[in-house]
């Protein structure tokens, strides 16, 4: 008995050792396969590195990457297959290292389904730098504009999926250069995305916008970014054009100044809780359409306008600024305006927001001089006088920036903008974020924001409390050397030189302001209150002559959130808007 027992230990701790023994070599194999295969994968993924950051430096536009990346494809094909088999899926469940695993098998299948879905626009990249959009009868070619949606439907939803799959890879433990080609892939990824996307929009709505399944028309509102308004500026001239089977045509002009307005009632009812912040002006006068901050109540207030002008009921509503023309510009090539001016993308603002003014006394000829140079511009664009490529780029641009906004007054087209800048709808309720909206309004009646800054700042000072910083500055010279229409000439109140500003701060949902304070040189401040939609909204108004500055500083209750942004108006200059960059200071 005690032989046999003895025996049978024996063999269950060979057994045991041979297991284990076992073990250890499918281990060290198993090692030794993944630290092999994840070296060549690794070698590959630095080969698209380098091809990446050389095509990125060259062309900021991710459309364009295919052709760039046509000579990586082999090196990410190959990366995906040497992090794409069950030891490595294996060992991703490992500590520390699983991580980092993990990380380049995503890096490497991301990229993979990312070049694939890119490949599929180089046709589109191709057609836009051959300017082979305009048709024989010297329109827009919209059959193949269309056809070219289902390319760009497919390479959005691959790429949403690459994003979707980087965005799951992130990881606290990622360490060195593994965490960098992370977050590399991802911002490439997610710009490309935003570009196929975009495209796809496009590709769905311009063509019923083009006039392809029946005739359209629609109002062009021009902001006048010297007379700030929330979306923008003041409304200064507003024009009409129709669509046909790709066709464009520039079919009326007119001023701001020939609507009625004084005394006429109020063309719609405005939202709740808008009237107390802005009364009934954007409902009454097309100069404040753009004064509400949000372009879905204002630009229905302007269509009926022109309805009730004209007699036309357009199908939608365009706004553009002058900044918004100078990128256009960049695209046709220098114009000549009737008055023997040359307009380029370099003298656009300053022709048309400060020199105009100087140049003419009388607003009728301010307002014909402008209207000559919007129609200059758009005739260019329209006759085909402009690089695809170029213009894209200047759309982009300007849409990014909320430059140029669109509202349709289909429900079902307007859907396709949903999400998009090119809405100037009110910040986006996100649960992942929280963005305050920051919107300025001249109050002197004057230009004089043509020499305005504005600086917008936000800080996470805890888990439940925002910092917020809006700081305004008037850079404007010697007012004796302005016309009165720039400086106002005092009419409502406002001294000589001086400006009058009412910046309205739309909180986030669910937050409340804890602490307010407003420093500077200026006229004391005056604060009000009111709520839009949901939102709590402040109302800031200083006044401020030529070199000084104040600046509002507010604590603000509300939950954290991965990302903090603000949203503002667009302005002539650009706003600087650091996060990180509001100060927390003690609230007592």
């Amino acid at each position: 008995m005690i032989h046999r027992s003895s025996r049978g230990a024996g063999s269950s701790e060979r057994a045991f050792l041979a297991v284990t023994l076992l073990l250890l070599v499918v281990g060290m194999l198993a090692t030794a396969w993944v630290l092999v295969r994840g070296t060549i994968a690794y070698q590959h993924l630095a080969a698209v590195h380098t091809a990446l950051a050389e095509a990125t430096s060259a062309v900021d536009d991710p459309v364009a990457w295919a052709d760039d990346l046509a000579s990586t494809a082999d090196d990410v094909a190959a990366a995906h297959a040497l992090t794409d088999d069950p030891v490595w899926t294996a060992a991703g469940a490992l500590p520390w290292i699983g991580p980092h695993l993990r990380a380049m098998a995503s890096v490497a299948s991301a990229g993979d389904r990312a070049l694939d879905a890119l490949d599929q626009l180089r046709e589109v990249a191709s057609a836009l730098s051959s300017g082979s959009l305009r048709a024989s009868d010297g329109g827009y070619d919209v059959a193949r504009l269309a056809s070219w949606e289902p390319a760009a439907r497919s390479a959005a939803l691959a790429l949403e999926v690459a994003s979707s799959e980087l965005s799951a890879a992130a990881s606290a433990d990622l360490r060195g250069s593994v965490a960098d080609e992370l977050a590399r892939a991802r911002e490439m990824v997610t710009r490309a995305h935003d570009e196929a996307d975009a495209l796809h929009r496009t590709t769905r709505l311009l063509p019923d916008m083009l006039g392809a399944d029946r005739a359209r028309s629609y109002l062009v509102v021009f902001q006048n970014d010297a007379e700030w308004r929330s979306l923008g500026g003041i409304v200064g001239a507003v024009a009409q054009i129709d669509t046909d089977r790709g066709r464009v045509r520039l079919t009326a002009q007119a001023s701001s100044t020939e609507f009625r307005g004084a005394g006429a009632a109020p063309v719609a009812e405005l939202p709740d809780g808008l009237r107390a912040l802005f009364d009934d002006r954007p409902a009454r006068f097309v100069q404040n359409v753009t004064q509400v901050p949000d372009f879905s109540v204002g630009a229905p207030l302007a269509r009926e306008m022109w309805r009730r002008q004209h007699g036309t009921e357009v199908d939608g509503v365009i706004a553009v600024d002058p900044v918004a023309l100078s990128y256009l510009l960049r695209a046709t090539g220098p114009v000549t305006l009737p008055s023997g001016d040359v307009l380029t993308s370099e003298n656009a603002v300053p022709l048309l927001l400060d020199e105009v003014y100087r140049r003419y006394p009388d607003p009728t000829h301010q307002d014909a001089f402008f209207q000559s140079a919007s129609s200059a511009v758009f005739e260019a664009v329209a006759g085909g006088r402009v690089e695809l490529r170029a213009l894209a780029d200047a759309l982009d641009r300007a849409g990014r920036e909320r430059r140029i906004l669109v509202w349709n007054a289909d429900p079902a087209e307007q859907a396709m903008l949903d999400g998009t800048t090119l809405q100037g709808a009110l910040p986006a309720v996100d649960g992942g974020r929280t963005v305050f909206g920051v919107y300025v309004n001249d109050g002197t009646g004057s230009k004089m924001d043509y020499y305005m800054r504005l600086g917008v700042a936000a800080s996470w000072c805890s888990p439940s409390s925002a910092a917020l910083q809006v700081t305004l500055r008037n850079e404007a010279p010697d007012p004796a050397t302005l016309p009165d229409y720039v400086t106002g000439g005092g009419r409502y109140g406002v001294p000589v030189g001086h400006t009058l500003t009412g910046v309205y701060v739309y909180l986030p949902p669910g937050a409340s302001v804890t602490h307010q304070r407003a420093t500077g040189e200026g006229a004391a401040s005056g604060f009000a209150g009111g709520r839009d939609r949901g939102r709590d909204v402040l109302k800031w108004s200083v006044r401020l002559a030529p070199g000084q500055s104040a600046t509002l500083d507010l604590r603000v209750a509300t939950p954290a959130t991965d990302i903090l942004e603000t949203l503002t108006t667009p302005t002539i200059h650009a706003v600087d808007t650091p996060v990180g960059g509001a100060i927390c200071a003690n609230e007592g």
